[in-house]
């Protein structure tokens, strides 16, 4: 099985539990390779070179997904739109479909850069894509689904583990992230308290919204 993996730290929860849960070190070794942003990892799901991935929620219509995904609540913290002219961000074609659906301009940014820039910059003049849409539709915002090609069965027993399990992520990889990312270990665990994973009524029920608008725009 390969399974492409999206190396930001909304997913951190996610692929702790994966190494902890999969046996297999090749399955763990392939994750690791097939490390990508969000939008390469569309074009290669739909070629069928993977498996499985967490597929950027515009991309996965018609796509075979799971109740598994990354949600937003309310605000998310890293899928800003920075203002000024617009200017897509290349990593995410789900965020910048939001913001047009919304008639947001300005630069987006998303993912770990993003949060550290919420954190960093002194320019608070920014939207966050997720509360906006929360507060115009009072609904929470998927960004993206675990969607399959194939192993069906066995993915789905995984993310139902996942949803039923509370992980803790080791200070060491908090410790790895935040040097990474220039975020520190608190703004990391804050940040994570804003993302939930199960997609239910009301995420499905959003998700059917978002596609909708989203074929309106140009």
């Amino acid at each position: 099985m390969i399974f492409a993996k999206i190396d930001f730290i909304n997913l951190l929860p996610f692929y702790i539990f994966i190494k902890k849960n999969i046996q297999s070190s090749q399955i763990k070794q392939i994750i690791n390779y097939k490390k990508s942003y969000p939008a390469k990892i569309n074009k290669q799901f739909k070629k069928k070179s993977i498996d499985a991935a967490f597929i950027s929620s515009i991309a996965s219509k018609n796509c075979k997904c799971l109740d598994l995904g990354i949600v937003a609540k309310n605000e998310v913290l890293s899928v800003l739109s920075l203002g000024g002219d617009y200017k897509k961000d290349y990593q995410s074609e789900t965020s910048n479909a939001l913001a047009k659906v919304l008639g947001i301009k300005g630069e987006i940014l998303i993912g770990d850069k993003a949060l550290h820039y919420y954190h960093n910059t002194d320019n608070k003049d920014f939207i966050d894509l997720a509360q906006k849409w929360k507060e115009k539709y009072n609904l929470p915002f998927v960004f993206a689904r675990l969607c399959l090609n194939g192993k069906e069965k066995y993915l789905e027993n995984l993310s139902k583990q996942f949803l039923s399990t509370n992980v803790k992520i080791p200070q060491y990889i908090l410790n790895q992230y935040s040097k990474k990312t220039n975020v520190s270990n608190k703004q990391i665990k804050e940040y994570l308290t804003k993302i939930s994973y199960k997609i239910s009524y009301k995420e499905k029920q959003s998700l059917k919204l978002f596609l909708k608008l989203s074929r309106k725009i140009k």
